[in-house]
């Protein structure tokens, strides 16, 4: 498959320019905020109840399917920039219907959509604050003392950050998916964010939160063909349903951004692009500084080869960073949303997680 042409340095700085002033002329008065404009979709096709809400968080657990189930329970982590449901996206292409049909006890957080009075959220309010009140409910709720944690993307990070800031806590096992820790091998990210032609103070300054059609144009410039490209795969596969089925859940999922809450878009763009503070052990949270060398738990972590929004450069530094006596590093055929919800992910990640998860979850 032919790649995408690379961008220069100039391009990429004139678009996330354009990006800036287009997502600031849209905040003219009067005019409704993105924020309000985009409901939660709430969409799970797998049997779930709602256990705990607060504020625009909420943790659901899912209905088990066997008799016999491993004693400790998941809790699925997700991004703060991407809705949950594509851990669930449709029967057949879940991973959580089938970590449950494996015996597993599953929770999945939703962080939920921002609002113009959630800004000023931080890293500190989610890894602090949020997780481990969810990490209690899901203890308090399953009767269990111990949790395994699974990130996926900043999910992961955000997974990695919290076990590092409680090493004494809960966690029994962490499993990290597609993970970004080293911004230095985010080349384009970093050119993207570069505060010369990206203001980041400005634009939260002026709109709180990041609203998605930014997010969805910083993904985008890091294959500018992807659309044009995901149409002729298409094309390809006209004749095959299913195909053609998850191809276009995957892309919906993958369009169906939400805004970024505001204090925490500044320190991704300040510490973790261009600062590279967590790599370097100078992360700050509230008034802790996150070392990853402090995660001692038993360690997954699972990168895919073709992975253009986490390349391997940025994730494969995790499993160095961390102490773990018993850890496994795992690279997989796949992109990064193809990986753990593509049409070979049953094949190839969701065998393996459960596998690695059935010695450490009794």
């Amino acid at each position: 498959m032919a790649t995408d042409p690379a961008l220069s340095r100039d391009e990429i700085a004139q678009r996330a320019r354009q990006a800036v002033e287009t997502a600031l002329a849209r905040n003219v008065a009067g005019l409704p905020r993105t924020e309000d404009l985009v409901p939660e979709l709430g969409f799970s096709p797998t049997p779930r109840e709602l256990v705990y809400s607060r504020d625009l968080v909420k943790l659901y657990h899912y209905t088990p399917v066997c008799d016999e189930i491993y004693r400790v329970p998941l809790l699925l982590v997700m991004s703060l920039v991407s809705k949950p449901y594509i851990f669930d996206i449709a029967e057949g292409q879940s991973l959580i219907e089938f970590l449950i049909g494996q015996g597993h006890d599953v929770y999945m957080i939703d962080w939920g959509v921002p609002r113009p009075e959630h800004a000023k959220l931080s890293f500190a309010d989610y890894i602090l604050d949020f997780l481990p009140d969810c990490v209690e409910q899901v203890c308090e709720d399953s009767g269990e003392p111990d949790v395994t944690m699974v990130g996926y993307c900043l999910g992961g990070t955000i997974a990695a950050m919290y076990a590092a800031l409680h090493p004494a806590g809960p966690l029994r096992n962490l499993v990290c998916l597609t993970t970004p820790v080293n911004s230095e091998g985010m080349e384009l990210q970093r050119t993207w964010a570069d505060p010369e032609h990206f203001d980041i103070d400005r634009l939260v300054d002026e709109l709180g939160n990041v609203p998605p059609e930014l997010v969805v144009s910083s993904i985008e410039m890091l294959r500018p063909l992807q659309r044009a490209s995901s149409r002729m795969k298409l094309l390809d596969n006209v004749d095959n349903d299913e195909f053609v089925k998850a191809h276009l859940r995957i892309e919906r999922w993958a369009n169906d951004q939400i805004p970024f809450p505001g204090e925490v878009a500044r320190q991704m763009q300040k510490d973790f692009l261009v600062g590279n503070k967590l790599f370097r052990g100078e992360f700050q949270v509230g008034e802790r500084v996150v070392d990853l060398g402090a995660i001692r738990a038993p360690f997954l972590h699972v990168r895919a080869l073709h992975d253009y929004l986490v390349p391997e450069a940025s994730s494969r530094d995790l499993i160095d960073l961390v102490s773990s006596e018993d850890k496994h590093d795992l690279m997989l055929k796949g992109g990064h949303v193809s990986l753990i919800a593509g049409g070979n992910a049953k094949y190839r990640l969701w065998p393996q997680i459960d596998a690695w998860l059935a010695e450490r979850a009794v």
